[in-house]
């Protein structure tokens, strides 16, 4: 029933006359078609599945039950599900119990969706408008917002954190619900939360939504269009339409990278719904502006692990220099987001370049995202040389890369296999069964891939179609080969795209597919002279242990910035460097002996270890330092290089040694980690730095937990003129700033030592710190803010 709903919304939005059009539509197979077999994907799948159930329903329903009125069972978990963000790992919990549920046909997940549901349904009634969220004062803000009283921030809107990106989730997870297992329930919930949502926006002018899309918003347009489709009604993809960011679309309808300094995963599932949309409507300009974003996120943008970012933002395209300096590399749930774009974009042109990215994605940055022993979750990958990563745990941390990585893992049979009228794509090498209803046909794939490089393909009933395999760029000498029952295929060699088999095909047919694959280096995008190690699309990377004895805590506590790796970091110049004459140094990598993927690098090729060192698949390193991005320098520029970046990484670690704590203003995350709250302030990029200033006043609250604070740290703009402004610590005058353009095209420090005055109003370790503008005047830019000690610690 679902497929023929979808089929008519899309014919009647989109395609309608275009028959061509909808040919060449590839159609994925419902996740309840594709069984993974035994590999590390289906490990995940089971230990995912563990993770959720461990997961408490009445904990995750009591931020809906009480903005509802009604008396919650148990208290709310912690973490961001208790300060602002309240709701949002519900809503994602459905769909992760729909996809496991689809994925595995596990009945207690079907169970507890169905509780889940039905507690949600209780809220929704006592609301009685179809409204459904676990805003704190929710209710209130709507009711501003229906008003047209609009105060909206990259992060905030009308003082709540993010509240449209939140409700989002709910809606997301409804429309799982029925999508994935058929509940109906689901879906009428999905509707009334729509007219309430289409009811919200309909007095607003459609420059006032345009401003309440400033704050990050997920992928609402993105579900509109899908509620369109699924009930068949226009009014949906108006609302659809009208929910898309202009301000980020228009860019990208010109062709033009405007990516630089923005917050990464906002503007993915905006993207998202430019393809949805424009797949629904017919616009073609807006389906082309979602293939261009993809296109240089994909090419320019993203590290050989397929994911992207630097503190969550877009760094420079030209200068990857921050992916290797900063822990906080690429961010989990972009790659969540880029896999659905990715599959959105497959379907209607099925380009093998398309799936290149997503296994590479799926191997090295999703499967490597959860630690395979506790189902623990990891926020940032580092690509910092030899730091490392931090897990969930299911009773406190309460992140958004928590929230898409419960979905994450019960999704690696969504891109498997496709099929297009006769066609069946085999687009991944994951061991796993299929059951192509429509054809009354099922089959198996078995392999220990990226062990061993063959897979095979098994027929277990009767059936007439084209088999096309995928042929991977990664393959040795461009050509894999093919035998089937035992006998050589013959096909003309292509050094991408689908290898086609078409024949009768029996019950018992066995297609083996060699796969050969070697050490392969991948260049940072900028250039610079940092390498990955491939083997296929697995990246490999090593273990290290620069401290001896070192005892790292690899699990997050409940803090609000535990999601962060913030042990010591190593000097750059301390890492591991491959040093040789030429690039052609891989072929003195041996393999190691046993059934598990392993090489070793002599010592003779790296500096900094008098040993062998060890390569895995990053997928199976965890809780460990590790190299993945290596330096590399012939021998005559060794020392040069050494010398040059000694003194930069130098005075950069010994500022992290009296760091205290640190705020990136103008940047998402970190201001929400610190509390931010403003009126009248602004934020941007400026030369490649965030900002931020206010006509009013912004304040951050700063961790000092052991009060040591000796002074506070603030970086400003040298040309910034006219500008008049108050800082105060905890209600203390700090200093009176007059910023006078006298500086220079440069940016600049200032130390305000912090008064004795300050350190006693510091309660629970917080000195509040805020700037005030003076009367007509601005207070900033500010560029950063540390609170530093006097000394490093011991």
């Amino acid at each position: 029933m679902k497929k023929i709903i979808l089929s008519f919304a899309l014919s009647t939005f989109a395609l309608a006359g275009n028959t061509a059009a909808q040919e060449q539509q590839v159609q994925m197979f419902p996740l309840s078609d594709v069984r993974l077999l035994d590999s590390p994907f289906k490990h995940a799948q089971e230990q995912n599945l563990a993770y959720i159930m461990a997961m408490e329903p009445d904990r995750l329903l009591a931020p809906f039950l009480r903005e509802a009125g009604l008396e919650p069972r148990t208290e709310s978990y912690g973490n961001w599900e208790s300060t602002g963000l309240d709701g949002h790992i519900g809503g994602h919990y459905l769909s992760a119990l729909s996809l496991a549920y689809a994925a595995t046909g596990d009945s207690q997940a079907r169970e507890r969706l169905q509780y889940m549901l039905d507690e949600l349904k209780r809220a929704q009634d006592k609301n009685g408008n179809g409204y459904l969220g676990g805003i704190p004062g929710g209710a209130a803000i709507w009711q501003q917002i229906a008003e047209g009283e609009i105060d909206a921030d990259l992060f905030t809107l009308n003082g709540k954190w993010v509240p449209l990106y939140n409700i989002h989730k709910i809606f997301s997870g409804l429309r799982d619900a029925y999508l994935y297992t058929d509940n109906r329930q689901a879906l009428d919930m999905l509707v009334k939360l729509s007219d309430w949502g289409t009811r919200l926006v309909s007095k607003l002018s459609d420059s006032q939504v345009q401003q309440i899309l400033k704050s990050e918003h997920g992928g609402l347009n993105e579900v509109y269009a899908d509620v369109a489709a699924i009930t068949g009604k226009s009014k949906y993809l108006d609302v659809a339409r009208r929910l898309s960011h202009r301000e980020i679309l228009q860019p990208l309808e010109q062709r033009r990278d405007a990516l630089t300094g923005l917050h990464a995963n906002t503007q993915i599932p905006k993207v998202i719904g430019y393809k949805r949309v424009g797949d629904l409507a017919g616009y073609s300009d807006w389906q082309e502006a979602a293939e261009y974003f993809w296109r240089e996120v994909v090419e320019h943008r993203t590290v050989a692990i397929g994911g992207n970012s630097v503190r969550e933002h877009f760094h420079d395209r030209g200068d990857f220099s921050s992916m290797v300096s900063d822990v906080e590399g690429p961010e989990t749930c972009n790659t969540y987001n880029m896999l659905k774009l990715t599959r959105l974009l497959y379907q209607t042109d099925p380009d093998t370049r398309y799936i290149r990215y997503y296994e590479r994605a799926l191997y090295n940055h999703i499967l490597s995202s959860q630690n395979p022993d506790t189902g623990g979750l990891v926020y940032f990958t580092p690509m910092r040389p030899q730091h490392y990563r931090v897990y969930s745990q299911p009773d406190q941390a309460m992140w958004c890369c928590v929230g898409s990585g419960i979905e994450n893992h019960s999704k690696y049979g969504e891109m498997i296999y496709a099929h297009r009228g006769g066609e069946l794509f085999v687009n991944l090498f994951i061991p796993s069964t299929l059951n192509w209803k429509e054809k009354n046909l099922s089959l198996s794939q078995t392999n220990h891939f990226p062990d061993e490089d063959t897979t095979t393909i098994t027929l277990d009933s009767d059936a007439s179609f084209t088999l096309q395999v995928r042929q991977p760029v990664w393959v040795s000498g461009a050509r894999l080969s093919i035998h089937i029952n035992g006998k050589p295929f013959a096909y003309s060699a292509k050094p991408s795209g689908y290898i086609p088999i078409s024949r009768e095909w029996k019950a018992g047919d066995r297609v083996e597919i060699k796969l050969p694959m070697h050490p392969q280096l991948e260049q940072l995008p900028d250039g610079s002279d940092y390498y990955a190690l491939l083997y296929g699309p697995v990246v490999l990377a090593a273990k290290t242990q620069p401290f001896a004895d070192e005892k790292l805590d690899f699990f997050a506590d409940d803090s609000r910035m535990g999601h962060i790796a913030s042990g010591p970091m190593c000097s750059l110049e301390a890492a591991p460097l491959f040093v040789s004459d030429s690039h052609d140094f891989l072929d003195k990598l041996r393999r190691l002996p046993g059934s598990r993927l392993r090489f070793a690098a002599p010592k003779e090729l790296h500096t900094q270890s008098d040993d062998d060192l060890e390569l895995i698949p990053f997928f199976r390193l965890h809780e460990s330092r590790y190299m993945l991005y290596w330096p590399f320098s012939t021998p005559q520029q060794l020392a040069k290089r050494q010398r040059k970046n000694a003194e930069a990484d130098k005075t950069r670690l010994a500022l992290e040694t009296i760091t205290i704590d640190k705020v990136a203003p103008g940047e998402q995350q970190p201001e929400a980690d610190h509390f931010f709250a403003g009126e009248n302030t602004e934020a941007g990029v400026h030369k490649g730095r965030h900002w931020r200033h206010a006509s009013g006043w912004f304040s951050y609250r700063l961790k000092d937990p052991k009060g040591e604070a000796s002074k506070i740290r603030i970086t400003y703009y040298g040309l910034d003129n006219n500008r008049n402004f108050d800082i105060l610590a905890n209600g203390v005058e700090l200093a009176q700033v007059s910023l006078n353009g006298g500086e220079g095209d440069t940016f600049f420090t200032v130390d305000y030592p912090i008064p004795d005055a300050v350190r006693e109003k510091n309660r629970d370790g917080i000195i509040e710190l805020k700037f005030a503008a003076q009367p007509g005047s601005v207070a900033g830019g500010i560029y950063g803010v540390r609170l530093l000690r006097e000394t490093a610690r011991e």
